[in-house]
């Protein structure tokens, strides 16, 4: 079993910046990759950006590409998503998730990821 935490959500003004952060714990040795995922209300939950554990390969959405970066720290366990240049549109829960290993264009499909957190609320004010 593997547990995850994310913290660092907030209320941030559109422009803004905020840094979430994943704890991973339990049977991190499984990990393979970490994953970002968002869901807004009404809507479905989408991929916003991946990294590789134990490579430097990083995956990310067209939609935050250029404003948000994922990167991870193995001895900390801990993944981060860097989130600059918030949008309105970036409202939502936010969530990770661990699975693997996965083909390049699998990075990209929730249903693939073994385990989840339970998610923290990002909210961009206009």
């Amino acid at each position: 079993q593997v547990q995850l935490v994310e913290s660092g959500g907030g209320l941030v003004q559109a422009g803004g910046s905020l840094r979430l952060s994943c704890a991973a714990s339990g049977r991190t040795f499984s990990t393979y990759a970490m994953g970002w995922f968002r869901q807004a209300p009404g809507k479905e939950r989408e991929f916003v950006a991946a990294i590789k554990w134990t490579g430097i390969r990083t995956y990310y959405a067209d939609s935050v590409k250029g404003r948000f970066t994922i990167s991870r720290d193995n001895a900390k366990t801990t993944v981060y998503l860097q989130m600059n240049s918030l949008k309105p549109e970036d409202t939502a829960v936010y969530y990770c998730a661990t699975g693997g290993p996965f083909s390049d264009s699998d990075y990209v499909r929730s249903a693939l990821y073994n385990y989840w957190g339970q998610g923290t609320q990002v909210t961009v004010s206009s």
